[in-house]
């Protein structure tokens, strides 16, 4: 299949978790995501939009920097302040096993 030798950065199986949740917010935009938590990310989520297909690695900080989730899912301001609420209370704190 492939001529040449793939040179792997890495290449781990782990068991994750995925919560698949569906909401409309005050907003009235449906929200489709499968949040995925894994020890890859420090303890950051994995969070696709099922829509869009649009996915991101995300913890506390960047859920409350001003503008990133409308950047990244391509969100008005008030349809990314309810995305930013339901992330809230998801979203745990980070931990940095590796220090």
């Amino acid at each position: 299949m492939f001529d040449q030798e793939i040179d792997y950065l890495y290449d781990t199986t782990e068991d994750t978790t995925t919560r698949f949740v569906c909401f409309v917010g005050e907003s009235m935009k449906r929200f489709d995501l499968a949040i995925t938590s894994s020890n890859r990310f420090y303890g950051k989520k994995l969070v696709v939009d099922i829509q869009t297909g649009i996915t991101g690695i995300l913890g506390p900080d960047d859920v409350n920097e001003e503008g990133y989730l409308e950047h990244l899912y391509r969100l008005k301001e008030d349809e990314a302040n309810d995305l930013r609420s339901f992330l809230a209370s998801v979203i745990g704190t980070v931990n940095f096993t590796d220090i």
